[in-house]
């Protein structure tokens, strides 16, 4: 993989699969998991049923979809 290619894997990681919004994802910034805002928040369970099948355990949703406050129920 080239830079380019890392770069874009990244910003991909780093970014919810539902908006496109930064994710926020302590993981994907290379930090402990156990930091990660998601550890401490209910998520969404509608929210976490709409993720594409191909995104399921690939990429994290940001705090606004989890909580669902996109207009997604909670």
């Amino acid at each position: 993989m080239n830079t380019d290619d890392t770069l874009r894997h990244l910003s991909w990681m780093a970014s919810c699969p539902l908006c496109g919004q930064p994710n926020q994802c302590a993981v994907a910034l290379g930090r402990r998991s156990q930091s990660c805002w998601c550890m401490n928040t209910p998520v969404s369970l509608l929210a976490l049923a709409l993720l594409p099948e191909q995104e399921r355990g690939q990429r994290c949703i940001c705090p606004t979809c989890a909580q669902g406050q996109k207009g997604l129920p909670s």
